[in-house]
């Protein structure tokens, strides 16, 4: 009810359905694609206990903390495109940490947005296919909200928003603005099915932008510059 009481969106968020608790919001974000949801359902969990981020990571959701939600998609799109949505939405939520929570957040590509170089938010696109045909698209995104403490591996390298600005933040305000961000960047991106209309936003976040960085490419890492 948070949620949807703050929504303005026209279709992203249209459904939400809350889970007190689940392994992962992909995963039932799938469950109910394949069972017929509409474009824009979202499902938002207030614990996530077995959620996935790139190379088979785990993404731990704490109870009452942070945000955990899949956006479902069945664009008219095809399946070359559909990792671009990941960019699509890390400039929405960057965005939208930027105006709700007036912190300086930045885009680690391809999926990840840091703060202060700190990681608080994960992004996980995934693509359901029948034969050739796109039938879903699911965006998974995972924030650090209120968290104040993380496991001793990673606690060097996350934070929260609430850490960085001293201060507790609304989920549901975030959520409502993710969700309005993502409409309308979507909706650019669905013109030409491209990045061109983001670009510049995207340009202007992008951390590692001018600097040297290591590419982990399964073919094999090298050192370069990011432009």
């Amino acid at each position: 009810d948070e949620i949807a009481v703050r929504m303005q969106t026209k279709w992203a968020g249209g459904e939400i359905v809350f889970l007190e608790e689940t392994g992962s919001t992909n995963v039932e974000a799938r469950k109910l694609a394949e069972a017929g949801a509409a474009h824009g359902t979202l499902i938002v969990a207030d614990s996530q206990t077995d959620g996935k981020g790139r190379r088979g990571r785990s993404w731990h959701t704490p109870k009452g903390s942070s945000i955990a939600m899949s956006l479902i998609l069945k664009p008219e799109l095809e399946a070359e495109y559909a990792s671009m949505l990941t960019l699509v939405q890390a400039v929405a939520v960057t965005k939208a940490i930027k105006e709700i929570c007036g912190l300086d957040a930045q885009i680690k590509w391809p999926n990840d947005i840091l703060v202060n170089e700190k990681k608080v938010c994960g992004i996980l696109t995934e693509m359901n296919l029948e034969m050739t045909e796109i039938s879903s698209i699911i965006i998974g995104t995972g924030i650090n909200v209120n968290q104040e403490n993380f496991p001793e591996e990673i606690s060097e390298i996350a934070t929260s928003l609430k850490i960085e600005k001293k201060r507790t933040q609304s989920r549901a305000d975030l959520i409502e603005h993710i969700c309005e961000l993502f409409e309308e960047y979507f909706e650019k991106f669905m013109e030409n099915k491209d990045l061109s209309g983001i670009m510049e936003e995207y340009n202007q976040s992008l951390i590692s932008r001018g600097r040297q960085v290591r590419v982990l490419d399964p073919k094999g890492e090298f050192n370069g510059e990011a432009l």
